[in-house]
């Protein structure tokens, strides 16, 4: 059975709706709306391995819009990451639970850093894209050459940190950076022209970004837009116009799908718009394979890059694991207490700021 997008993405739509509905709290909307975008970056452009999590060369998936976290969850869990069931996704916003309503930061599960107060996940992945290229001048290109893509929310870029962290981006030329607005002009009070009437464009220009918009629903032009962006000798900003609540008779395009559950009724009826007659939290088998052939495409990724670290000198090698295992790491807690301790036992002759 030839499985298409729509059918991959409206997987993602409906974990999210049935886990929110569940929980009887959660952000369907962006899920539902970013659903095309993030299947797209996933099946054809984004390098990972859920058998390696931690694979160093693995691209970073950053969800700034953390309160649309139920599509990161959805994510991971359908392409065979062990740290997602489907028991998870059932407990999602429940105590304990990894499927927290904002994703919170676990070494080796996918989830690569704590989201959810705005602009964190943007400045976070400004951190995580200086740090590639720090990784990428000691070691080469060849070794070293993975890109940081982030999803973020309008509120992401109405908060004052995205402006500081962009303009730094832009400054630094980090060109390893790919950001997906969600453009679907919905906040939580209404519409967007309520509070902001920016021109994106020569913001983000002004930055020294690459600037492009396209239809969030159209997967040629999102495709498209990916493999241009990671052409760029800038950082890069692709405006995604979307559909909050895609799929909603009554709730799309309005800010009654953004932040609370969809209902029963509607529910029924995005089931029946989109064609999708399973039970809650069921994936057809056909669907949950495709999505699963996806992830595994990552072994074979991470198993061509060890041929290039095994041609590489023991010395690099060596340097390399070093780092990834934190070695160096006794030594930086010394230093910072005998740093701590000279500045208590001495006082400074000038006073600082």
């Amino acid at each position: 059975m030839n499985i298409n997008l729509n059918q991959l993405a409206n997987a993602i739509r409906f974990l999210s709706i049935d886990a929110v509905q569940k929980a009887n709290s959660g952000h369907p909307g962006m899920p539902m709306g970013m659903a095309d975008v993030a299947t797209v970056l996933f099946k054809y452009h984004l390098r990972f391995n859920p058998e390696n999590p931690g694979w160093i060369n693995r691209d970073r998936f950053i969800l700034s819009a953390g309160h649309g976290s139920m599509l990161l969850y959805s994510l991971l869990y359908l392409t065979g990451y062990k740290s997602i069931s489907i028991d998870d996704i059932r407990n999602f916003r429940q105590l304990n639970s990894i499927c927290a309503g904002h994703p919170e930061y676990k070494k080796n599960t996918g989830i690569e850093t704590t989201t959810g107060p705005l602009g964190q996940g943007l400045g976070n992945s400004v951190g995580i894209a200086i740090g590639e290229e720090i990784f990428r001048k000691k070691f080469g290109s060849d070794l070293i050459n993975h890109k940081t893509y982030v999803i973020a929310s309008d509120g992401d870029l109405m908060e004052g940190i995205s402006h500081e962290v962009m303009s730094l981006a832009g400054h630094l030329k980090l060109k390893n950076l790919i950001v997906f607005f969600d453009n679907n002009k919905i906040s939580i009070d209404g519409s967007t022209s309520l509070s902001v009437s920016d021109n994106y464009k020569k913001r983000f220009e002004g930055y020294g970004w690459s600037f492009q918009e396209v239809d969030g629903h159209n997967e040629k032009q999102i495709s498209k837009a990916i493999k241009k962006a990671s052409k760029s000798n800038k950082p890069n900003i692709i405006s995604c116009k979307t559909i909050i609540g895609f799929g909603s008779p009554n709730k799309s395009g309005k800010a009654s799908s953004h932040g609370s559950p969809l209902g029963e009724e509607e529910i029924k009826l995005v089931r029946k718009k989109l064609k999708w007659k399973n039970q809650p939290f069921e994936i057809p088998k056909e669907i949950l394979e495709s999505w699963r052939n996806i992830g595994e495409k990552g072994i074979e990724l991470e198993n061509k890059w060890k041929e290039i670290l095994n041609k590489k000198n023991d010395e690099i090698k060596s340097k390399l694991e070093s780092m990834l295992n934190n070695s160096n790491l006794n030594e930086l807690e010394k230093l910072i207490i005998k740093e701590r301790n000279k500045y208590f036992s001495s006082k400074p002759e000038m006073a600082t700021r």
